[in-house]
């Protein structure tokens, strides 16, 4: 499979076949998400700038502007296999553990899952989808609008966030008064369904498929692609404040879906061309007919 690598400015860089990229080393648990300061690599150069930016111009105007912009799915229309494909020429600029193109990764994380889970077919197609978000970086999105962890806006920014200490001092919200105390604009458990998250894949593919009308997914993967991404919260244990009961009710499957989602980069290339019927009955199971992006 050839492909093309997009940089974070946007730039498209050819690359050769898949078998020639470069294939990150089998890593224990403890050598994933390992963000450093010292910039000795080009991958954390390249992480720590995503970052950056992302941490300066992720505001609440600035997610409430998107989500117009995103939210009115007049972009182009596309099925899901489509939009998978589409991301073959698409590398995480925000992701210290690979580099490789989005669609190994899509493919790496559900066959995980359908090893460990081969009953919940369901589970599998979301460990699929879960990135189909960034689609956006490949439509005029800057990447650090798409990529990387996502966080609550509104409220303080919390010490769970990666750079915290190093990356946001440019972002405007840290002069509002009001966004600048734990809660912020929120309440005690008032449910994330109320909170504004930085924008990203995430909250983007999340509504894509509540606008899709013949989307049969559950709960439970809707609120695992709504949420992978918040690293702070499933991860870190931090903004539990925020949480309701419904919340706390899918956590499990949030913590379940995150040992497939970043234990499955390695460099074991699946056989794409080889699985896609399968997961294209699923798609048609779940997902089918056009979607609008």
């Amino acid at each position: 499979m050839v492909v093309e690598k997009i940089d974070v400015h946007g730039n498209r860089i050819p690359l050769l076949d898949l078998s020639e990229l470069y294939r990150p080393e089998h890593k224990k648990e403890s050598e994933f998400r390992r963000y450093t300061l010292d910039e000795e690599t080009s991958i954390q150069k390249r992480v720590r700038e995503t970052y950056r930016l992302m941490h300066a111009n992720q505001t609440v105007d600035f997610v409430k502007q998107r989500m117009e912009h995103w939210c009115k799915f007049d972009k182009f229309e596309m099925d899901v296999m489509q939009a998978l494909e589409t991301l073959n020429v698409l590398v995480d600029e925000s992701d210290p553990d690979v580099d490789l193109p989005n669609i190994v990764h899509a493919f790496q994380t559900a066959e995980r899952i359908r090893e460990k889970h081969p009953n919940l077919d369901w589970f599998q197609l979301t460990g699929l989808i879960h990135d189909l978000g960034k689609i956006m970086a490949l439509h005029g999105e800057p990447q650090w609008a798409v990529v990387g962890d996502t966080f609550p806006v509104g409220c303080e920014f919390r010490d769970s966030i990666v750079y915290r200490h190093s990356t946001f001092s440019d972002n405007p919200d840290l002069k509002n008064p009001e966004y600048n105390t734990k809660l912020g604009i929120y309440s005690e458990n008032c449910g994330l369904k109320n909170v504004f998250m930085s924008w990203g894949h995430d909250e983007y593919l999340y509504r894509v498929l509540l606008n899709h009308k013949d989307c049969k997914l559950p709960e439970e993967a809707l609120f695992v692609i709504r949420f992978h991404s918040f690293y702070p919260l499933h991860t870190g244990n931090d903004y539990q404040y925020l949480c309701d009961e419904d919340d706390i009710a899918m956590f499990p499957w949030l913590k379940e879906f995150n040992k497939f989602d970043l234990y499955s980069k390695s460099e074991d290339i699946p056989d794409i061309k080889q699985l896609m019927p399968y997961y294209q009955s699923l798609i048609n199971k779940y997902i089918p007919g056009k979607v609008k992006w």
